[in-house]
């Protein structure tokens, strides 16, 4: 069948990584593309096993809880794409510490053709077998009628920059670079990516294929992004996936008065993938988020109005100095 939009993701990575194929999160989205309802939702329980709150499917549209409402997510998948079927085709995966994120590819058959869109989903397994919630994010542009905007997920324990010391290796490097006091450390984050480091994966359809982002491309974006972090935007870690290859991280924006008003930045959920290379390198950042699309929302299509939304993640500014403890002392 012809591909009438493909994705970078697909094109980028191809078929290069291992995959658990009975992994449950790729088995419940199988069955999800299927349209099977009572094999899907029987992935799941209506309560989480020991949180006394319910299961859920999180998705940029809507939050699912609980087996009724993961019944109708899946019920919803196909038509909220204006699909007459899917199918899911894993291109990476990371498992650890009770949790695994997919990074995978739907082909939705849009009118006899194929609409690819990139997904990125991380879960939380009941059981090995099993799940407790699944968060999904793909850039809003893959979304009909969808909004730049996605509520932050969790509630984020302090307004300000993840300490490091929860990364390892090349991850710890990049991060403590990109939030570096008063500017972004540009050299560090090169020299901790290695030369043919390749920057995407869930960027928007282009008109004009496929682009390739690699190490030296990102240098301008990089010098750019030191003008304005840590001054206005912060990224609040939520969870870690990491089997020592790949480290994927659930985070939220902080936001202070000079990313709002210098900016017009939102907090937003997002969500990451960091790829060590065999040097220790960075050979990959994936990252998905509404980052600078803040300009294209419809603050009446919200779930919230603006104003609610300016005030989720918000501080007055940052701490001085946070993400320059390398430079004190060694990790």
């Amino acid at each position: 069948m012809k591909f009438r939009k493909q994705c970078e993701l697909e094109a980028f990575y191809g078929h290069t990584h291992p995959i658990v194929s009975d992994s449950p999160e790729y088995l419940f989205m199988q069955e999800v593309c299927k349209g099977n309802t009572d094999a899907a939702a029987a992935f799941f329980s209506e309560d989480k096993q020991f949180a006394k709150v319910k299961s859920a499917v999180d998705t940029p549209w809507k939050r699912y809880e609980g087996l009724e409402g993961i019944r109708a997510f899946i019920a919803d998948f196909n038509p909220k794409f204006k699909a007459e079927s899917s199918a899911i085709v894993p291109i990476i995966q990371t498992i650890g510490g009770g949790r695994v994120a997919l990074e995978a590819v739907v082909n939705f058959v849009v009118d006899g053709q194929i609409n690819q869109v990139p997904f990125f989903m991380v879960a939380d397994k009941r059981t090995q077998d099993t799940l407790e919630e699944l968060r999904i994010y793909t850039h809003f542009t893959f979304v009909p009628d969808q909004q730049a905007y996605r509520k932050p997920i969790y509630t984020s324990a302090y307004k300000e920059v993840t300490d490091v010391t929860l990364l390892t290796g090349a991850v710890r490097e990049y991060f403590d670079a990109i939030h570096h006091w008063p500017s972004t450390d540009v050299e560090r984050i090169m020299n901790c990516s290695s030369p043919d480091c390749i920057f995407g994966g869930y960027g928007p359809w282009t008109e004009s294929g496929v682009p390739t982002q690699v190490h030296q491309d990102m240098l301008s974006t990089y010098e750019h992004i030191k003008t304005y972090i840590p001054r206005c935007v912060a990224m609040r870690i939520e969870t870690i996936t990491d089997d020592g290859v790949n480290c994927v991280i659930e985070w939220q924006h902080i936001i202070s008065r000079a990313g709002r008003e210098d900016l017009n930045r939102i907090a937003t959920a997002g969500v990451s993938s960091y790829e060590r290379g065999k040097d220790g390198k960075l050979c990959s950042i994936r990252i998905c988020d509404y980052s600078n699309y803040e300009y294209t929302i419809d603050w009446s299509k919200t779930p919230l109005t603006k104003a609610e939304a300016q005030e989720i993640n918000f501080v007055e500014t940052f701490p001085p100095h946070v993400g320059c403890k390398s430079l004190e002392k060694p990790f």
